[in-house]
């Protein structure tokens, strides 16, 4: 069984958390006890229909507001595939949380109020998708039984979608549209019988058949080293293995790679998990790597094929998402995490603010605020070794840390 990582994004009131409420019931997911609380809680309110909103804000203020506030996880599984869905906030002030949510998505769900139609939250919903290169998205219009199942209503939505797809450099991006009702339960387990001019899949019969193969990127290997694996014990006095996990491509037994950033060559000798030898490690395998030469590698550094070499540099061009209430300013200092590495560094430009409508930027802003997206340079102090996130996903995201807070303040993207 595959497994898929679903981010939601939607308005206010666009029905998110009660669409993932309707795919728990109706896949049969929810505990008795869960759904016995559910139909007491909507009795209480005086609902002659079961909130399924309830299923997901688990948060006080969520269930009194009728909002969603934080990012919740949600798990499930069907005979064909097991899904995690990130359920995030709808309101502007919670980009940041948007981000996050989306941060580890293979696939999104962007829900539009029927009645609404596209709406400014609409734009930065699809505007994040854009940034996070996420490959799937599926546009749900929502509500559709308030509209009497219109068709042209559906038809108005999809083709202003697609014109603000002309606008994104995110060629390879795959657009579904699927008309539903999250409350009724049109169109998202079961076909509904309310839109015969609709001859294409369910929610669930869509998510089930996506290709995670496909989805999942396929780029230059890389392997950061996470710990070295000494065990000087009599039987294996000499052993010196690698821990890691591998991103974008595969390694294999034979491989001449180098080790940065000393650019030391060696050749892959074994590749182990535990007790187990393989001769190919794929993308997403954490594995130990031994190699032919006693080198110098250190938790770190990171083990590359040969003729992938990334950027080494102290100088990096990013965009960020702010998510501290204190703005980023120009020459104040952070710990930058990228991937296992913690560097010091220093913001020497704040070059623009992005408009999350597609409609341009702001050039040199004095400040980023807090949930304003933007492109920032940045010096570190020690040279780094990453790819643009457009190339790739992992060796090319980082994170801002306050070093007097410890808090994550920001969440960059390498250009």
């Amino acid at each position: 069984m595959g497994h898929l990582k679903i981010a939601t994004a939607g308005s206010v009131d666009d029905g998110k958390s009660t669409l993932i409420g309707r795919l728990l019931y109706d896949t049969k997911s929810l505990t008795t006890d869960k759904l016995k609380a559910i139909e007491e809680k909507s009795k209480q309110r005086g609902f002659d229909y079961l909130d399924f909103s309830l299923a997901t804000d688990g948060l006080i203020a969520e269930r009194e507001q009728g909002i969603t506030i934080d990012v919740a996880h949600i798990y499930f599984s069907t005979p064909a595939k097991s899904f995690i869905i990130a359920d995030s906030p709808g309101h502007v002030e919670y980009t940041r949380n948007m981000v996050t949510g989306a941060s580890n998505a293979q696939a999104s769900i962007i829900l539009v109020d029927a009645r609404n139609g596209v709406v400014e939250q609409t734009y930065r919903h699809f505007f994040i998708n854009n940034l996070l290169r996420i490959k799937e998205v599926i546009v749900a219009v929502n509500k559709m039984d308030l509209v009497n199942f219109s068709e042209e209503k559906f038809q108005t939505i999809k083709n202003e979608i697609n014109y603000l797809a002309t606008k994104s450099d995110f060629e390879t991006q795959k657009i579904t549209f699927i008309p539903i009702s999250a409350l009724n339960g049109d169109n998202v387990v079961e076909k509904s019988t309310k839109m015969s001019w609709y001859q294409g899949e369910t929610l669930l019969h869509y998510l089930e058949n996506i290709d995670t193969t496909q989805i999942n990127e396929n780029t230059k290997a890389r392997f950061p080293v996470q710990t070295v694996i000494r065990p000087k014990t009599a039987e294996y006095h000499d052993f010196r293995a690698y821990a890691g996990k591998i991103y974008g491509g595969d390694f294999s037994v034979g491989d001449p790679i180098l080790v940065l950033p000393s650019l030391t060559k060696s050749t892959i000798k074994n590749i182990n998990f535990f007790d187990q030898e393989f001769d190919t490690a794929l993308s997403g395998s954490s594995v130990s790597i031994t190699l032919t030469d006693d080198v110098n590698v250190s938790r770190g550094d990171m083990i590359v094929k040969i003729d992938e070499i990334p950027t080494i540099s102290k100088d990096l061009e990013a965009t960020i998402c702010w998510m501290d209430k204190e703005p980023l300013q120009n020459s104040q200092k952070y710990y930058l995490k990228h991937g296992v590495n913690d560097v010091q560094a220093k913001i020497t430009q704040i070059s623009t603010i992005l408009k999350t409508d597609f409609s341009g930027v702001e050039e040199n802003p004095t400040a980023l605020t807090l949930n304003q997206i933007g492109d920032i340079q940045i010096k570190v102090s020690k040279p780094l070794f990453f790819d643009t996130y457009k190339k790739h996903k992992y060796n090319g995201a980082f994170i801002l840390i306050n070093p007097k807070t410890n808090n994550t303040v920001g969440v960059g993207f390498i250009k």
